[in-house]
């Protein structure tokens, strides 16, 4: 593994089980000691806290938690929390969003192979231009097992490439903390609560020179809506319009990405190896404990 580290970032709002089972997975798939930050936009809900409370006394991992006083918006948590962790590269993470065995060391190899990469996204059942098996189109939510078999081949299926992304997708992204020092945090003053904010970011290093690449050697799920949906962070509407009104290109540049489809053989070599092996025991057999219940 690389030298290279980066602290966690769970921003949280409502949706207990979700952060139980994406705390339980990152306690099951990162290295022991591992920083991650828990950033609780003032949930309503007392079981939220008291979830927390229960992983960062398990003690495998580093879990610092905080609270809110008063409800942020995703983009403000998230931002307070890019301030809180600093001077960490750091690793956004849903949760919504459940990691498998290697994702991280992944992650960090990808970050490692390259000082110009400011974020990184990795494969995921449902990450837009990141979904495997099908492109742009969400497939469902995994069990536990089929999860870490997809991961197995993801990582087993040929040297990672890097792909160049037009965004990255900010349910599960790398970002690295020299990035952020240049070209500042989110936006919230123009995309406030949240949607879009990933986007801009992406588009404003792709401006300066840095790269949003694919870590095609990882694969984290993501069950998507889970958390932010009822808080406004979804797609389309102003924000949207806003971030066209900001880059005139950027509708053109992701419709070409999507025509032109540069991940298709690496997605296709994943599926053929999917295809090729055969399923251990357990693999969505019914009889995993499913971390990772049917969307």
């Amino acid at each position: 593994m690389s030298d290279v580290r980066a602290t966690i970032i769970v921003p949280v709002y409502q949706a207990v089980e979700d952060l139980d089972r994406c705390l339980t997975a990152l306690e099951r798939t990162l290295p022991a000691g591992t920083r991650v930050f828990v950033a609780d936009d003032a949930s309503p809900d007392p079981a939220v806290p008291q979830c927390i409370a229960r992983h960062v006394a398990s003690g495998r991992l580093q879990i610092e938690a905080v609270r809110r006083e008063t409800n942020l918006g995703f983009v403000g948590n998230v931002n307070r929390a890019f301030a809180e962790t600093a001077p960490d590269d750091v690793i956004l993470f849903n949760s919504d969003a459940w990691a498998t065995p290697g994702w991280y060391e992944a992650m960090m190899a990808c970050a490692a192979s390259d000082g110009r990469i400011a974020t990184i996204t990795p494969w995921s059942n449902n990450a837009e231009i990141c979904s495997l098996p099908d492109f742009c189109r969400a497939a469902p939510v995994p069990s536990e097992a089929e999860a870490d078999r997809i991961a197995r081949t993801v990582r087993n299926a040929g040297s990672p490439a890097y792909p160049e992304l037009p965004t990255g997708v900010g349910f599960c992204m790398f970002v690295r903390r020299a990035a952020l020092s240049a070209l500042g945090d989110f936006d919230a003053a123009t995309f406030g609560r949240g949607y879009g904010e990933e986007n801009d970011f992406c588009q404003r290093a792709a401006g300066h020179d840095w790269r949003n690449v694919l870590c095609d050697a990882a694969y984290v799920v993501h069950r998507g809506g889970a958390s932010f949906g009822p808080e406004g962070h979804r797609p389309g509407g102003e924000n949207l319009a806003r971030l066209t009104a900001r880059y005139p290109h950027y509708n053109a540049q992701v419709a070409d990405f999507i025509l032109r489809d540069p991940l298709a053989p690496l997605r296709e070599r994943i599926v053929a190896a999917l295809a090729a092996a055969p399923q251990q025991a357990g693999d969505g057999g019914g009889t995993q404990r499913e971390l990772f219940p049917p969307g």
